[in-house]
C-alpha cells in the first residue's frame, strides 16, 4: 500500500484536515519578541533533568530534557515514570490562562521538554494514558528552533502527516486524535538549535500507582 506523506503549510488558526482527528495550527500564537523572551525565560528558569523510561522493559535516559509543573494533585504516568508536579510559576499561570481561553477548556499541568539540538528527539506514541481521559485536549506550545513534527495513523498505515513546528505556534491535538494517531519529533541530520516545548493537558484520577 503506498503511503501518503502530507507535509503541512497552514495559515494561522487554520484546522488541519485529517481522518479520525482534530487538530489546530496556531503558526504564530506568539510574536517573535515575545516568544523570544519566554524562551530564555523557560531556558534559563526551569529545573530541567533527564529522566529514564522503560521501554520493551530496558530502561534508557530520555534523549531530552524535561520538567513537569501543575496543581498539586496532577500526578502523571507514562512509561514508568511517575511525575510529580512542580508548582506553577507565575509566568506558566499566564501562559495557561491564555490557551484555556484559545482551547476553551481547563489545564491542570504541563510537560516542558528541552530539546537540546539535532539529535534530541521524541519516539512515537500517543498521549493516551488514563489519566488524560477519553478524548483529551493537547496544547503544543514551541518556543525556540523549528523542529519537524510527524503523525501516523495507528491502523492506517497509508496516512502520514509532518508538519515544521515554527518558534511562538501553537498545535492543539484532541477529540479522537491520540486514540487513531501516533505522533514524534525525530532526530534531524543538519544542525539544529535549542528548541522548547510545553504540551499543557488536563489530569484525571491523580495519584495513580506507577505502571
Amino acid at each position: 500500500m503506498q503511503q501518503t506523506n502530507l507535509f503541512g503549510e497552514i495559515e494561522n488558526g487554520q484546522s488541519i484536515s485529517l481522518p479520525d482527528a482534530d487538530l489546530r495550527y496556531f503558526s504564530q500564537y506568539y510574536q517573535s519578541d515575545e516568544a523570544d523572551q519566554l524562551f530564555e525565560y523557560l531556558k534559563a528558569g526551569t529545573p530541567w533533568r533527564q529522566d529514564s523510561i522503560r521501554i520493551a522493559g530496558i530502561e534508557r535516559q530520555q534523549p531530552r530534557l524535561s520538567a513537569w509543573y501543575g496543581d498539586s494533585d496532577a500526578e502523571y504516568t507514562y512509561s514508568g515514570l511517575h511525575l510529580v508536579p512542580l508548582p506553577w510559576s507565575q509566568q506558566l499561570l499566564a501562559i495557561k490562562s491564555a490557551l484555556e481561553t484559545t482551547c476553551a477548556c481547563h489545564f491542570n499541568s504541563v510537560l516542558l521538554n528541552y530539546y537540546r539540538d539535532q539529535q534530541d528527539s521524541m519516539g512515537w506514541h500517543s498521549d493516551d494514558e488514563a489519566e488524560l481521559g477519553a478524548m483529551p485536549v493537547i496544547a503544543s506550545l514551541t518556543f525556540g528552533a523549528d523542529r519537524e513534527f510527524a503523525l501516523k495513523h495507528k491502523t492506517r498505515k497509508e496516512l502520514r502527516y509532518k508538519i515544521r513546528l515554527k518558534h511562538g505556534s501553537l498545535l492543539i491535538m484532541q477529540g479522537t486524535t491520540q486514540a487513531h494517531w501516533l505522533h514524534a519529533i525525530a532526530k534531524e541530520k543538519d544542525a539544529v538549535g535549542p528548541r522548547i516545548n510545553l504540551t499543557f493537558r488536563r489530569i484525571f484520577g491523580s495519584r495513580s500507582p506507577a505502571k
